[in-house]
């Protein structure tokens, strides 16, 4: 669901259900490195509601075009992560075994 003027596509609130502070403010920070965003912003209208509020104004561009390439990218983000984590997970388990690890439950 998205609001803004129609007159000025280089401004919207973009509202997103069922997310809170983990989504928002990744995509905030996505948009805030992209040079075609003047503000960027959220709220959470109610914290017993599952939603959030992104603010995007841009320097020219459609406020939609802009937040489409922040989740894209985001989305790549991701999956680098994923990707990175997997394989070091799968490089750990090929160089030591479970079974020879020591394990000390006393360090924290």
């Amino acid at each position: 669901m998205e609001h803004g003027s129609v007159a000025d596509s280089t401004a919207s609130t973009f509202s997103i259900m069922e997310e809170d502070h983990t989504l928002a403010n990744s995509v905030r920070f996505v948009l805030n490195q992209d040079p075609r965003v003047a503000f960027c912003g959220y709220s959470i209208p109610h914290p017993a509601d599952k939603k959030v509020n992104i603010r995007v104004q841009t320097t020219g561009d459609p406020a939609k075009d802009v937040m489409k390439d922040a989740l894209q990218d985001l989305m790549v983000m991701g999956q680098h992560v994923r990707g990175t984590f997997d394989k070091a997970v799968a490089d750990f388990k090929s160089n030591k075994p479970a079974e020879q690890m020591e394990v000390d439950s006393n360090q924290q």
